[in-house]
């Protein structure tokens, strides 16, 4: 065998655990992905076949009736932009929240961090109930059919200020020390240095909290009864609980198709939240297997 010959590769052996790992979770994904297409091929059917034959798998008479509804309807487009509205304004409201009180807690300064570290755990074993909750809302905010109704009291949720308070302790404490020796302050180091440092976190921080606003439903049926402000959960809630609300929306002189419609406005609705996964994808990784490793 002179130098220039190369070794002989190893063939790489398949382990048994690998193979059943990998039908396991493709059986599961096909399990997951089953209901979602039917609501999709649903949506592109006929609402006279639907009610013949109920729902299908392939849409056997192809309709586009229910989607003409969604994007003609003034009803359904008022609960996009509200929904569009909580979520994106919620969203930076909670991770402004979070992160500011996250980042006091995991300092350790003396009495403060205590202080917010205790206030914000309280909520974790204690709640309120509904109907303190609704006479805050409504008699001392006044907050009722307003957008800030949804979005105040789910501004902050005590799990992930823990979870972002644990990210920021293993910030290497050398690397505030030398931002502070070129003179930066506590507020230009934490927006200079710690959110750069911290974007595995907040992305999965606030791609948690956009997923809860986008999806509530029951705060909004609480407070807001004007119809032009209902996001499109409650619209979809209300279509799906009360035949005569989805009579109701008109398509020119014809009644809007009450089943399929159903079906297109959930595709409508969940495709947003699920677009916004891959963007949050390659951070997921590192923001949740916060604290595995040292180092």
């Amino acid at each position: 065998m002179t130098l220039t010959d190369t070794p002989p590769r190893r063939r790489r052996t398949v382990e048994p655990f690998a193979v059943a790992s990998l039908v396991v979770v493709s059986g599961f994904a096909l399990f997951c992905l089953l209901p979602i297409w039917m609501v999709i091929a649903s949506s592109f059917t006929d609402e006279s076949r639907l009610v013949q034959s109920g729902y299908s798998f392939f849409p056997t008479k192809f309709s586009l009736a229910s989607y003409r509804s969604i994007f003609t309807e003034s009803a359904i487009r008022d609960a996009y932009v509200s929904s569009l509205f909580i979520t994106v304004v919620g969203t930076a409201v909670a991770l402004t929240a979070t992160t500011g009180m996250a980042w006091v807690i995991s300092r350790r300064v003396p009495r403060i961090s205590a202080f917010f570290g205790t206030l914000t755990y309280l909520p974790m074993l204690f709640v309120g109930g509904l109907v303190p909750f609704y006479i805050l809302v409504t008699q001392y905010l006044h907050l009722e059919n307003t957008y800030w109704a949804v979005i105040l009291p789910m501004a902050v949720s005590p799990f992930l200020v823990f979870i972002e308070a644990a990210f920021f302790r293993q910030i290497p404490e050398e690397i505030l020390e030398s931002a502070r020796m070129d003179g930066a302050g506590e507020l230009r180091t934490f927006v200079r240095i710690v959110l750069p440092l911290s974007k595995p976190i907040l992305a999965v921080v606030g791609l948690f909290y956009a997923t809860a606003f986008w999806n509530e439903w029951f705060i909004p049926l609480l407070f807001i009864t004007d119809e032009h402000k209902f996001p499109l959960q409650l619209l979809l809630q209300n279509l799906i609980g009360n035949v005569n609300a989805a009579q109701a929306l008109q398509t020119g002189s014809a009644a809007a198709p009450v089943y399929q419609l159903r079906m297109a406005l959930t595709v409508v609705t969940v495709g947003p939240i699920l677009l916004a996964y891959p963007f949050a994808q390659r951070y997921f990784v590192r923001g949740l297997t916060l604290g595995a490793t040292k180092g």
